[in-house]
């Protein structure tokens, strides 16, 4: 490996490269776009901007607090992880998935923590200002964490004859996710598809034993 490029420097290169764009984007939506409002990009591929308290594709788990808490320990831990990873020189590819999971988890807790303080109300009728004078629509770690990528690859109806769910609307992949959500799918799909057997190895000698 090239000496510029160690271990460590892609590592960094991976967070500093996902996290501008995460934030890029979610930055631009939010000054550009309405509540709710949606771009067409194609048939089965929308730019749909909402917002969620919650996790990963707009899931609503306890409360806000908690989840914005959890999101820091996690990240604490991950970025803890991802720097043993390093030191015990780990698999490339496998330093490059717990950095996309690490990045995509910073990307939300920008939102959480900072967004309800510099950004005013997004709604149906007034596009969100960058650091309004009349402050912004919530304390410090209230923020919402702003989604916008919506791939209806699917948009139909259930046939009338079935029970239950018959003549209702049926989509497929209805969640709608931000970039920073794709990057931790990413890392984590990649992550058992190709390291599942290495985590435990890795694990193993990136986590300091208690001596007895």
């Amino acid at each position: 490996m090239n000496k510029f490029f160690t271990k460590g420097r892609i590592a960094l290169l991976i967070i500093f490269l996902i996290l501008i764009i995460d934030q890029c984007i979610k930055i631009w939506i939010k000054t550009h776009m309405f509540w709710h409002e949606s771009i067409r990009v194609t048939d089965w591929f929308y730019i749909f901007f909402v917002e969620n308290n919650g996790m990963a594709f707009g899931m609503e788990i306890m409360g806000k607090i908690f989840l914005t808490t959890f999101r820091i320990l996690a990240v604490t831990v991950i970025g803890w992880f991802l720097y043993r990873c390093v030191k015990c020189d780990a698999k490339t590819g496998f330093i490059v998935c717990i950095s996309l999971i690490l990045t995509g988890a910073l990307g939300n807790i920008i939102d959480s923590v900072f967004y309800g303080v510099i950004f005013n109300e997004s709604t149906h009728s007034q596009i969100a200002s960058f650091m309004p004078e009349d402050g912004g629509y919530a304390p410090l770690f209230y923020g919402k964490v702003v989604d916008m990528f919506y791939f209806p690859i699917i948009d139909t109806y259930w046939p009338s004859w079935l029970p239950f769910v018959g003549g209702d609307r049926f989509v497929f992949f209805s969640p709608i996710f931000n970039f920073a959500d794709a990057s931790i799918s990413c890392g984590v799909i990649a992550l058992l598809l190709f390291y599942s057997k290495y985590l435990s190895e890795i694990y193993h000698t990136a986590i300091p034993k208690k001596k007895s």
